[in-house]
């Protein structure tokens, strides 16, 4: 019996398609637009502190913006974008949703590639995140306890980080992250990366035992491809297996870029269990 040939071309389209989460998504622009308006608003209606230092860097930078009196929650949210695209211009959109609920938010930025490779730029984000939470209070409003938040590549950047930084905080939310990175060397991700093998483990939290984590929020949305279905799983998996309490969530009716603008907003799935955790309400 002959071998069935693989279509080497094929099954690079079809890879690059499961790591291509706007494959699923007519109306990608209107969600990348959104992120920046309501960012904008954001910033134009809300007391806010822009570009505070969190280390040596020049993309070693965020915008504070915090609630009433002293000593409220702390969010501190990381953007995605593969690692190579948006800012946090574009990621304060919920920082009204956070502040009218008593929690001060915190938009991050960090270097991008190509210019930093991945070991690098996950570096730069745990370092940024431990300069935050040394430094508390010396900020505006001198925040108390701080949950990180992150959205696909900054999901994975936050679950790094938590391998050093995890008995420090108080909660994670993680929204449709990749966790293992070795299958996006073999997709158009990895032009600007440029990751050989022994980086693609280095910077995979699924490579490694589960440090001790604080509870956590894993979530996606229903309609995401079968990659970022599987990472979240395989994600989920692996952080009960180290102890983690974990709250897994797969909200119907969302996809991987509207799910975001749900983060702190008590109307919805994901807002509530997140507010549940930073304002430790009864579930």
């Amino acid at each position: 019996m002959e071998t069935p040939v693989v279509n080497a071309d094929s099954a690079r389209r079809e890879l690059d398609r499961e790591y291509s989460p706007s494959s699923l998504v007519d109306d990608l622009g209107v969600h990348l637009t959104r992120y920046g308006t309501d960012s904008a608003y954001a910033q134009s209606s809300l007391t806010v502190h822009r570009d505070l230092s969190c280390g040596p860097l020049p993309e070693q930078r965020f915008d504070l913006f915090p609630a009433d009196g002293e000593g409220a929650p702390l969010v501190v949210f990381v953007h995605g974008g593969y690692w190579q695209e948006l800012s946090k211009d574009e990621a304060a959109f919920a920082a009204r949703d956070f502040v009218a609920a008593g929690v001060s938010f915190a938009a991050l930025a960090y270097g991008l590639a190509p210019r930093y490779p991945m070991r690098e730029i996950t570096a730069m984000v745990s370092a940024s995140l431990h300069h935050i939470r040394a430094g508390l209070r010396h900020l505006p409003g001198a925040p108390g306890a701080v949950h990180l938040a992150g959205h696909s590549a900054g999901a994975h950047l936050v679950a790094c980080a938590l391998e050093s930084l995890g008995s420090e905080v108080a909660s994670a939310t993680l929204i449709s992250g990749v966790y293992d990175l070795e299958p996006l060397r073999h997709t158009y991700v990895n032009d600007a990366l440029g990751m050989d093998a022994d980086e693609a483990r280095d910077v995979s939290p699924l490579s490694r035992p589960s440090a001790p984590l604080p509870e956590l929020v894993v979530a996606r949305g229903e309609n995401e491809t079968g990659a970022f279905a599987g990472q979240h799983d395989r994600w989920v998996a692996h952080a009960r297996a180290g102890g983690a309490v974990v709250t897994d969530l797969v909200v119907a009716g969302r996809h991987h870029f509207d799910l975001p603008f749900d983060l702190g907003d008590p109307e919805t799935e994901l807002g509530a269990e997140v507010l549940r955790l930073v304002l430790r309400r009864p579930g």
